[in-house]
């Protein structure tokens, strides 16, 4: 069994992917629970009718929420394999960072190294790259390190924007790919094609 944990932070729209990717693979993949910044979110609703634990976290102890230093416990003791921040708005604490080298990848809707850092998240992405006149946006996945948007990246989509009218369309065709790409990219993890070798990710 191939555990993964998803963090998401609006509408789930990647989890749902996700969820029928896993549900309809040959692939031994459980996701283990969702997790959010938040107490209410589509995120955790959808988990929750699909009978997914669902957790809420905070960088310090709130009522109706985790640590993350409380998650660090729980997903070692559960073999964690994989955690996949899919819409998660919230920066990751270096500490949890540093539990789980290289097991945490986040999918960001552009071409990074371009258009990333603090700030660049959902709309403000598109809006950028609209108004960056590029003919050419995408989506990557990468993995989290201490840095936004920084840690080495393990795949990448193009996606042809050259005749999108707003930002809007151009998150529609990203959001697209991003609902192919992510899920695919999971069962690698999970066959174990997702290789390393010094600075460069491969995929075999």
């Amino acid at each position: 069994m191939y555990k993964i944990c998803v963090f998401a932070s609006g509408r789930g729209s990647n989890l749902k992917a996700v969820w029928e990717y896993v549900n309809s693979s040959s692939l031994d993949i459980e996701i283990y629970c969702v997790v959010s910044d938040k107490t209410e979110c589509g995120a955790l609703e959808f988990a929750e009718g699909k009978g997914i634990k669902t957790v809420s976290v905070s960088g310090k102890a709130r009522n109706g929420f985790l640590t993350y230093d409380d998650l660090i416990g729980e997903f070692k003791t559960n073999k964690i394999d994989l955690i996949v921040l899919a819409g998660f708005l919230k920066k990751i604490p270096d500490n949890f960072i540093d539990a789980f080298p290289e097991r945490i990848i986040n999918i960001h809707p552009a071409l990074l190294p371009l258009f990333g850092g603090k700030g660049m998240y959902g709309m403000n992405v598109h809006k950028a790259v609209y108004n960056s006149g590029m003919k050419v946006s995408g989506v990557t996945i990468h993995f989290v390190d201490k840095i936004y948007d920084h840690g080495k990246i393990i795949a990448q989509k193009c996606v042809d924007i050259s005749n999108a009218r707003s930002p809007e369309e151009i998150a529609g065709l990203v959001l697209r790919q991003e609902h192919k790409l992510l899920p695919e990219l999971i069962g690698k993890f999970a066959e174990s094609k997702v290789k390393i070798d010094n600075s460069k990710v491969y995929i075999i």
